[in-house]
């Protein structure tokens, strides 16, 4: 059965990065981000690994709505001057690197659901975004935590199931990706509409069954919804032309 380990990879290396007292020492960020990928390789076994990267076009989201992940701070320039020579070291080691055009959540997402269906995916990454993926044979691996992405804790905390999860961003929006939500609907209200009524079709049939003022902004604001579950939505078609022989594993066992 195959196994991939899918790294992302400036979710991880930022966060090495950031860490460091000299944010000029790209040395130490890439012989950590190759030390992290050896941990991840020798917890995981995987047979096929791949590290995907951020690309430099302006992402979907971006196009659609131009405050999305507005004021997240820029990649520090002596990082993007040496993620050339990050990319050629995890080479070197056996782990292949993959561009996406823009972001690479989408392609994560694809490549992962690619080989679910009969494989096993492992995603390595701290974006609570990859918790909407059906779970079968899928893991999400917080590497700085050494632990799986607690899925039953993050449930209680939005107080909504996993496949609820679109629909609360759609009512309550992402502060963290500036994904607007419906004004004046907060997470609480979000996660009681939820329970309630259970998804957004349902609630939006019932609307009559709500105090005027609540409607009223429901109402108002389905298109903002409309517009904050496709933001919030990963991409699981992304074409990527690749074969998963490609990212075949090196395993070395001493």
């Amino acid at each position: 059965m195959n196994k991939l380990l899918i790294l992302d990879g400036l979710n991880l290396v930022r966060r090495i990065h950031a860490a460091l007292p000299d944010e000029n020492d790209i040395e130490t960020v890439t012989a950590k981000t190759i030390s992290a990928s050896n941990k991840l390789m020798a917890i995981h076994k995987p047979s096929h690994v791949v590290i995907v990267w951020d690309g430099d076009e302006v992402s979907w989201r971006k196009k659609l709505y131009p405050d999305y992940k507005k004021g997240r701070n820029p990649m520090p320039s002596a990082l993007a001057n040496g993620m050339a020579n990050i990319k050629s070291a995890l080479a070197s080691q056996h782990i292949h690197s993959l561009d996406a055009a823009s972001e690479a959540d989408d392609v994560i997402a694809t490549l992962a659901l690619k080989v679910t269906p009969k494989g096993q995916a492992i995603i390595v990454s701290t974006d609570k975004g990859f918790s909407q993926l059906p779970q079968k044979n899928l893991l999400l691996w917080d590497y700085f935590k050494q632990a799986e992405f607690d899925m039953t804790a993050h449930e209680k905390k939005l107080g909504v199931q996993q496949n609820q999860l679109l629909d609360f961003i759609a009512l309550a929006g992402d502060s963290g990706n500036k994904i607007p939500g419906i004004a004046g609907i907060g997470p609480k209200s979000a996660s009681d509409l939820l329970n309630k009524f259970r998804n957004l079709a349902n609630l939006y049939h019932s609307l009559e069954n709500l105090g005027e003022k609540q409607a009223a902004k429901l109402a108002q604001g389905k298109d903002m919804a409309r517009l904050s579950y496709k933001l919030a939505q990963l991409q699981v078609n992304i074409p990527l032309n690749i074969n998963l022989k490609q990212f075949r594993a090196n395993i070395h066992t001493n």
